[in-house]
């Protein structure tokens, strides 16, 4: 079947909830409001906004639910695998020590937890995906995150490029992605946001804004 006019990309978008330390997450607010702040802006051409989940802070416990959410942008309603399709998967998570927006190039195959996640789990040098191989292992998105960067940079944005997840639940959640991308012929980025105090809601919410219609041109 052809198509009409530019190539379209559907952007499926998380967030997580609270978890220890943080008991307002940005992320939660920020995809939640996503819908609804993107309709009134006018969502750029060639670009379909997807579904929009917040995920609980959590690595194990929560995988059936996460693969639930994967599944359901690469399936119909009879649960049959599309055909190949443009499609990104973009994850939001806070690091509250940062004061920048963060890129995150790539995950590591390793579960350290400094603290239970919202499940009660704690594991420790844990291989993520045992069958990948040691907790060195690495999954790297294949977008172009240099290209990413320096456009965002242009539009007045402080963000960087970032090539540590670090080991808690966005990491977690970013190999499995990843992994998940690379096994559907689809693509997967996270991005770490800082909490609002530091960079204003309104000013993430132009910043996502911002990305996914990044994300549609380039993909």
């Amino acid at each position: 079947m052809g198509s009409e006019g530019p190539q379209v990309v559907t952007v499926h978008v998380t967030g997580f909830k609270k978890f220890h330390g943080v008991s307002e997450n940005p992320t939660e607010t920020i995809v939640r409001n996503l819908k609804e702040y993107m309709e009134k802006k006018g969502l750029p051409k060639g670009l379909v906004l997807g579904s929009c989940n917040v995920l609980e802070t959590a690595g194990e416990g929560a995988l059936p639910s996460l693969y639930e959410i994967f599944e359901s942008a690469v399936t119909d309603q009879d649960n049959q695998y599309l055909p190949s399709r443009q499609v990104i998967w973009l994850h939001l998570g806070v690091n509250s020590g940062s004061k920048r927006f963060a890129i995150e190039n790539q995950a590591i195959n390793e579960a350290t937890f400094r603290c239970p996640d919202e499940l009660g789990w704690k594991p420790q040098k844990t291989p993520i995906i045992p069958s990948d191989g040691d907790i060195l292992q690495t999954r790297k998105t294949s977008l172009p995150v240099n290209e990413i960067l320096k456009n965002l940079a242009a539009m007045g944005y402080d963000v960087a490029l970032s090539d540590d997840a670090g080991r808690f639940v966005c990491n977690y959640v970013y190999y499995h992605s990843l992994r998940f991308a690379d096994q559907q012929k689809i693509k997967s980025l996270f991005v770490h946001v800082p909490l609002f105090y530091t960079i204003s809601e309104e000013t993430q919410m132009k910043f996502v804004a911002s990305l996914l219609e990044l994300l549609a041109s380039l993909y």
